[in-house]
């Protein structure tokens, strides 16, 4: 119920414009590094004082206009340039639909093309994240179009698809950050429950380590977390070959032992106005993530907008099943 409710609320285009209204204001600056680029940049060098690399987000939601698509394309490559200017270890992750991919693709490629080129310039990776179903194939196609000419491009694999595991095989030659899956899918291509999803989560995690190019291991399950650390030493897999991977804000304390144990560790940063869906989708992903913020970012004013937002979420899936049975 609760996952259904932030899935809505991440969907909700007039929430999310809301949000880009209020800024940071609602208590998201805890989960995001800030609005510009120099705020994320300094973020940046921060983590990388821990011994942290950082992939980098432009957030951006709802984009079904070139020029918005062009927009954000120019800032990822200004954001690649800083990257480049300052020295920090980071890298680019980035959304296609962001950049094209609900209007036209070969005008996404295009986009995509441009950012990978500006990257491979100053040897820097480009992850294209995963997003819904709809989108996977599109994404992947977007792939084998860019690494005809790139070698520094790379995507995620999603445990609850039930062909996760050929996805992975398919992709096995490439840098691979292996999550969960954040958005609603049908059970028809998805598993349903949790202890299905983290047993492939597991597998998947397992297969490429030993058979794969790079592993990111994207969690905040310590079980997880304990469990690769077993197996990775049972199997003498360097440390070169992986990488675990959180998000900005999640789980501080763990992000800096484990670097402080000598783990490869990479932060998910993301920055800019457009937090909302992206934070909507991080509760709705893993409810528990709700516990791990919720004291530094939900305050007396955030917890009267989440409770309007969910209540006018859920009234409206009421009014919308007692139209449904009116009509039948």
């Amino acid at each position: 119920m609760l996952k259904d409710i932030f899935m809505g609320l991440s969907q909700n285009q007039f929430l999310n414009n809301a949000a880009k209204k209020y800024g940071l204001k609602m208590g998201a600056q805890s989960v995001v590094a800030g609005t510009n680029i120099p705020e994320v940049i300094k973020s940046i060098k921060e983590l990388n004082a821990h011994g942290i690399s950082c992939t980098v987000d432009n957030l951006g939601e709802f984009v079904f206009k070139e020029e918005e698509a062009t927009a954000a394309k120019d800032q990822i490559i200004k954001v690649i340039e800083a990257i480049h200017e300052n020295q920090v270890n980071a890298h680019i992750s980035l959304k296609p639909t962001q950049v094209g991919l609900d209007i036209d693709y070969s005008f996404c490629l295009t986009n995509i093309r441009e950012i990978v080129e500006r990257a491979s310039k100053y040897d820097l990776f480009v992850n294209i994240d995963m997003e819904d179903f709809k989108h996977l194939e599109l994404t992947f196609n977007l792939l084998d179009d860019l690494s005809l000419e790139f070698n520094n491009v790379g995507t995620v694999i999603q445990a609850y698809f039930h062909k996760a595991m050929e996805y992975l095989e398919r992709y096995q030659n490439y840098r691979i950050r292996i999550v969960k899956g954040a958005y609603k899918e049908s059970a028809e291509i998805a598993y349903q429950d949790k202890k299905d999803i983290d047993a492939n989560f597991i597998r998947l995690i397992e297969w490429h380590l030993l058979n794969g190019k790079f592993t990111s291991i994207a969690t905040h399950d310590h079980r997880i977390i304990n469990h690769v650390k077993k197996f990775v030493k049972e199997n003498n897999i360097p440390k070169d070959q992986f990488e675990f991977q959180m998000l900005y804000g999640f789980r501080r304390e763990l992000q800096l032992s484990l670097a402080d144990e000598g783990y490869p560790f990479c932060t998910y940063v993301p920055f800019g106005n457009d937090w909302y869906g992206y934070f909507m989708r991080r509760l709705a992903e893993r409810p528990q993530n709700l516990n791990l913020v919720a004291k530094q970012v939900f305050n007396k004013k955030t917890n009267t907008i989440m409770g309007v937002a969910a209540g006018a979420f859920l009234l409206g899936r009421m009014t919308k099943s007692k139209s449904n049975k009116k009509r039948s």
